[in-house]
């Protein structure tokens, strides 16, 4: 397409020429502030995609551990992987647009506001020019028209002088003189006039078609870099993006990969993994016949009783001991706005103090007394047992892991081993480094100190040798462990005594307890089963507590967490725990329901004859 020149076609256009210039500029300054912006977008979404990948991201937890063996958590983590890796292309995105457009946007519109300044301070000197030369041939031409209009009338005056026969000749001499005096200025005026509007006409010859031409020419180039500039720009702002979809394609599929990496059959055989106890489903159930009497020859019916309720443990409700220690960890609640009775010992203002831990009030239990109207037969198996539970809930568990179900102990203790291992190779691999260290320092005395890698060669030997231990330790745990699993088809690992070749599942089954936790040494395994279901049967057929006095319900209250009990106003109940500082009272209702009712809601009467001939375990 052929340019049109701005110096031919748009002579005279010179203030719309500078409207235009100045508009091309201030839309220079709208597009940078434009990608500036979409620059600030870019940052802030990859600022907030990395947060979003950072806070679900697992944390260093068991919890998280355990989650990591499946394979929908670790695609997760592949796509928040990835999806940070995304995060990162915009920043490139932002980066590069900072770099490649606003920065030289900038210093391109400072050039350009100062080349523009210069082009039209030479069109405007330019046409001042023009104006001074227009104005001096005015001038010229004015003058000369007046020189004119004088010596015209210098001529009449001569004229008429000359006509008049009155007029001396003296003043007709002076009359001449002066039009001819007025005819030459005139003819004067007229040469500078001539020569002026010769000028001018070549100044303006040379302002419309050379020197103006030239300048528009020049304005015309620099909008039309500019127009380019914008151009340049524009294919930038895509290229930066297209450059970047390459590597965002990576990462998109990197994302498809993780989620074709799942696999259901793999997570439901690591729940398998994870949850498996290995032990084996409860037996049947034997017919219990309660019509015939009890004889001494009854023992084998008594036998099977207590195997078959060992066997049933994993579904029975937990024991009594246990619901007496889960007492409410909450304050009770103020009682209604109606004030109790003036004779009430248990206002609403008694004091509500937190209750101990349940590891103290074990400690408490098993230290006490038993009392005094129960039976005096051990029950050290089942407190075993039940503390070994509780530490389970709160948390903690012996060194030997058997608070753990076989199976789940078997793993745990050859991820230890595993671990322990990788310590040991470790320290080798350092230890064999110090001693070539060692032999080269002793080869060449100049390069070191044999005697300085002494030190740490004895700790390292510590260390193997206190490891070393550790591993023989768990994997003496861990062979007690195979040992114990109710596999039928293997033999038994070990025959110390006269009961430990029967059968090694209803060996662990009978360590198990109702709440899922195992007996503390092994030495509670070669007992005779006999003593062990009998000790079991009566710690879960415990007598109840008996009553300290009784209760009247002063305001109803809806017992809605675990060990507190639903009471209706004006009931009678037996209390059979006082409030300890707590704000909670323990009563039972007809020798059957147990719970925790608030102090401040009742009115307790406490028999002190039964309160003190009763020890609590």
């Amino acid at each position: 397409m052929e340019t049109m020149s701005w110096g031919a076609e748009l002579w005279d256009q010179f203030d719309s020429l500078e409207k235009h210039t100045q508009w091309g500029i201030e839309f220079l300054e709208r597009y940078t502030k434009f990608v500036k912006e979409r620059c600030e977008i870019e940052v802030n979404y990859a600022k907030q995609i990395r947060n979003l990948s950072k806070k679900y991201q697992p944390k260093k937890s068991l919890r998280e551990e355990e989650e990591s063996k499946y394979t929908s958590c670790r695609a997760f983590l592949m796509t928040l992987t990835e999806l940070n890796d995304y995060a990162g292309q915009h920043e490139v995105i932002a980066e590069n647009l900072t770099a490649q457009i606003v920065s030289e946007l900038g210093c391109y519109i400072q050039d350009l506001k100062a080349e523009r300044k210069s082009h039209f301070h030479d069109g405007r000197k330019a046409q001042q020019h023009m104006e001074n030369a227009w104005k001096q041939l005015e001038s010229s031409k004015r003058r000369f028209e007046r020189d004119c209009r004088e010596a015209d009338r210098a001529q009449q005056h001569f004229e008429k002088m000359d006509a008049d026969i009155n007029v001396t000749k003296a003043d007709v001499e002076k009359a001449r003189l002066q039009a001819q005096m007025r005819a030459q200025i005139a003819e004067d005026s007229k040469s500078e006039y001539s020569s002026c509007l010769e000028n001018f006409n070549q100044e303006q010859n040379q302002h419309y078609h050379t020197l103006l031409p030239l300048i528009f020419q020049r304005i015309q180039e620099m909008e039309e870099r500019r127009v380019e500039q914008v151009g340049t720009c524009m294919r930038t702002f895509s290229e930066v993006e297209r450059q970047v979809l390459p590597i965002v394609g990576k990462c998109l599929d990197g994302m498809s990969r993780a989620a074709e990496s799942i696999q259901p059959q793999a997570d439901s055989q690591q729940v398998v993994e994870c949850h498996k106890s290995g032990f084996e489903p409860p037996g049947d159930v034997e017919f219990e016949d309660y019509g015939l009497k009890r004889t001494a020859s009854d023992s084998n019916l008594s036998h099977t009783r207590s195997r078959s309720k060992s066997k049933l443990w994993p579904f029975i409700k937990r024991n009594r001991l246990m619901s007496l220690l889960t007492s409410p960890r909450q304050p009770p609640p103020p009682p209604p706005t109606s004030p109790p009775p003036p004779d009430h010992p248990n206002g609403p203002h008694s004091p509500k103090q937190q209750r101990e831990p349940l590891s103290h009030r074990l400690s408490e239990l098993i230290s006490s007394k038993p009392r005094m109207h129960c039976s005096s037969k051990p029950r050290i198996h089942c407190l075993r047992s039940l503390k070994r539970g509780l530490s389970l809930k709160l948390g903690s568990g012996p060194e030997d892991l058997s608070h753990l179900p076989p199976e789940q102990r078997r793993k745990k203790l050859q991820a230890k081993i595993q671990d322990v291992d990788r310590h040991i190779q470790k320290e080798v691999d350092e230890k064999e480094a110090l001693t070539k260290m060692k032999d080269v320092y002793l080869k060449n005395p100049q390069m070191g100190d044999p005697s300085s890698v002494e030190p740490r060669l004895a700790e390292i030997c510590e260390n193997i040798d206190r490891l070393r231990l550790e591993a023989q330790k768990f994997e003496g745990w861990l062979a007690e462990a195979e040992g114990r699993l109710p596999v039928k088809s293997d033999p038994p690992r070990r025959q110390s005594g006269p009961y430990e070749t029967q059968n090694n599942s209803s060996c662990a089954q009978d360590r198990e307890s109702p709440d899922g936790s195992y007996t503390e040494d092994q030495s509670s395994e070669t007992r005779p089963r006999s003593q062990s279901h009998e000790m079991d049967d009566e710690f879960e057929d415990e007598e109840p507590l008996p009553a300290i006095g009784t209760c009247k319900v002063l305001y109803p209250f809806e017992g809605q967490t675990e060990g507190t009990m639903s009471v209706s106003e004006g009931e009678l109940l037996h209390m059979i725990e006082e409030d300890k500082g707590d704000g909670w009272t323990r009563v039972r209702r007809n020798d059957e329901d147990e719970g925790y009712v608030p102090t401040s809601y009742i009115q307790a009467s406490v028999d002190t004859s039964a309160q003190g001939a009763v020890t609590y375990i």
